[in-house]
């Protein structure tokens, strides 16, 4: 588990002496994270931004210090503690809704050939293996599910196509684990070919294994001997034993009903495979401190908070959220969604390696209602990626897609996927600080600007 407090030392060293290189306001937000406000919104908003300087240091340093956050396991559930608690300290009615999640306690997970073996994750919902495992010739089957030997009774190997991948649900991903399957594969490993070299956790249905059998999934660092195994169908054997079922997890949302009948609705994830620094910590912040500014930004609406588990099994928390929880779309005024990426620290690859820069990754992205689209261009022009926003009738992915499907017709959301996207090396080195308070700074303009239409 991660130290609270290096990471907390960390981020104000990203933070720097708070010096001011321009006249801009997002500029003066970069160096002192003090949140103003633009001038169109009304003179008695504008007086009652209160985020304190490195409160979302701060923040994103209790995030990552919670550990995993897979659905139900114990960081999650200390973070979501942690978030009621803080609504509830902001003035909101909390309610902690109970889901049920799959898990998986990985015992004895690897790939062997004569001469290497490597660990694989077991993918969920997990299909195990006997415990001495299952064996057969090892065949590689590419991206598009073709196979260079039979398949009955093999360990496919699937290699995948390099990409920043996220969901076992793409067709790029399960065409090919179902090709070898239907071809008699008594289980598959898949090469997770991207940007780390790590092992890339795939999304999920929550409710029911996805395939036919086992399926474990292998770094690319580690594949080398498995691929040229592969290429004169040596023997192989897939072990996948553990400790599998299913157990609580909770959403939390905070609600300040003023009777107004019109609601703005702001939500984000918090679980995920591992650490999840920059996918989901970025949100969790900007969801944090709006959540403590927001409503008094906002007196004439009713104002929810939704905090959502289950989200690495395909938004399950989320929809449970839709069905039970969340206001109805006909009394819902806006509803902005913080995805992944939020303001995930960029990479230089190649030459030395994976080297941090200071910048923010462009693999993130806006989408907004179409009437809504002028305005988000004006405030998040000079925000890489998101200053070309996205109408929602044209591209929504993970929860916000959800959303959309509702009914919810006055939307923003952001999402992405950065280059430590699912890895277990997202931690405090892959988010920045001054970024996220300025991609705060954004949103908070657009839910004021939103709030008026």
């Amino acid at each position: 588990m991660t130290d609270p407090r290096s990471a907390r030392k960390l981020a104000r060293a990203q933070r720097g002496d708070g010096g001011v290189n321009g006249p801009t306001r997002r500029e003066v937000l970069v160096g002192a994270s003090s949140l103003s406000l633009t001038a169109a919104i009304p003179t008695a908003a504008q007086a009652t931004a209160t985020t304190k300087p490195n409160s979302i240091a701060d923040d994103l340093a209790r995030y990552i210090g919670f550990g995993s956050k897979q659905s139900g396991g114990e960081g999650d559930v200390a973070c979501g503690h942690w978030l009621a608690g803080e609504l509830e300290a902001a003035g909101f009615a909390v309610e902690k809704p109970v889901l049920s999640v799959p898990y998986f306690d990985p015992a004895h997970c690897e790939i062997a050939i004569d001469g290497a073996r490597a660990t694989v994750w077991p993918q969920p919902i997990v299909t195990p293996t006997p415990a001495s495992g299952l064996s057969g010739p090892l065949v590689r089957v590419d991206g598009a599910g073709r196979a260079d030997a039979p398949l009955l009774g093999a360990i496919a190997l699937v290699d995948l196509p390099y990409g920043r991948w996220s969901s076992a649900i793409s067709k790029s991903i399960r065409g090919p684990v179902d090709a070898a399957f239907e071809g008699g594969a008594k289980a598959v490993v898949i090469v997770t070919n991207g940007p780390t070299g790590k092992v890339i956790a795939l999304n999920a249905d929550g409710r029911a294994p996805m395939f036919a059998g086992p399926v474990g999934l292998l770094a690319p660092t580690d594949a080398a001997p498995f691929l040229s195994a592969a290429m004169t169908h040596e023997r192989a054997t897939v072990t996948l034993t553990g400790q599998a079922g299913r157990r609580p997890a909770f959403n939390v949302i905070g609600r300040m009903d003023r009777q107004k009948g019109k609601w703005i609705v702001i939500s984000t994830p918090r679980s995920g495979w591992y650490g999840c620094a920059a996918e989901r910590g970025g949100g969790i912040a900007a969801w944090l401190d709006l959540a403590r500014n927001i409503p008094r930004m906002l007196p004439d609406h009713d104002i929810a908070f939704l905090c959502n588990s289950g989200h690495e099994y395909e938004n399950l928390g989320a929809e449970e959220s839709l069905k039970a929880t969340a206001p109805k779309p006909e009394k819902t005024h806006f509803w902005l969604h913080l995805g992944a990426n939020l303001a995930a620290r960029d990479w230089h690859e190649g030459l030395f390696g994976l080297s941090a820069l200071p910048g923010t990754d462009s693999q993130r992205y806006l989408v907004v209602s179409p009437p809504l689209l002028a305005t988000a261009r004006r405030l998040f022009k000079g925000l890489v990626g998101l200053e070309g926003p996205y109408p929602s009738d044209k591209l929504s992915a993970g929860e916000l897609t959800a959303i959309i499907a509702a009914g919810y017709s006055s939307v923003a959301g952001v999402f992405g996927l950065h280059r430590f996207h699912h890895v277990a090396d997202d931690d405090e080195r892959c988010i920045d600080a001054p970024s996220v308070a300025v991609t705060v700074a954004a949103f908070r303009d657009l839910l004021l600007e939103a709030s008026q239409a």
